[in-house]
């Protein structure tokens, strides 16, 4: 059910996998909470997780897809203000990258390349249950890590200050 979902919206088997066993986890951190009630069948509310999932996958994959298109569009006309932005940007990014565990950043890096999990799992003799849980960890460190960066506060302020004047 989950892998013909994600199939028809754009993914493959191996994307499926993955989503199902993020919903999973999602639904047994539901569960430890004690205000937790199902008030569906449990195929619905697992279909529903991953369906969710799966369109924020899609969204980030788009807006990744959008930010390399900007990237080319705007490489021959870019003036120094936002130059000065990017490196910025890329420089909390690294700053906040090298701030998690060892682990986590090789598993980072080899998801960035394009490796699935099941062969960083194979290339770092760690086991695939790890490797996802821990691709998934250390996303969400680093977005943290990145958001509290107090260059990145300002770099934010100074964008709504922007939108007020134009707007």
């Amino acid at each position: 059910m989950i892998k013909n979902m994600v199939t028809h919206m754009g993914g493959n088997s191996e994307d499926a996998k993955d989503i199902f066993q993020e919903g999973l986890m999602i639904i047994l951190e539901k569960i430890d909470s004690r205000e937790f009630a199902l008030t569906c069948k449990f195929k619905t509310f697992l279909y529903c997780i991953c369906e969710n999932l799966w369109k924020s996958v899609l969204i980030k994959r788009q807006s990744t897809v959008n930010y390399l298109q900007r990237q080319i569009d705007t490489e021959e006309d870019t003036d120094f203000s936002e130059q000065v932005d990017d490196d910025l940007s890329r420089e909390i990014f690294m700053k906040s990258f090298k701030k998690l565990d060892k682990s986590g950043r090789k598993i980072l890096k080899l998801y960035w390349k394009g490796y699935s999990p099941q062969e960083i799992a194979e290339k770092l003799n760690y086991s695939y249950g790890y490797v996802r849980k821990k691709k998934s960890e250390s996303q969400a460190e680093l977005i943290e890590k990145v958001k509290s960066h107090p260059d990145y506060r300002k770099m934010m302020e100074s964008d709504e200050m922007a939108k007020r004047v134009i707007y």
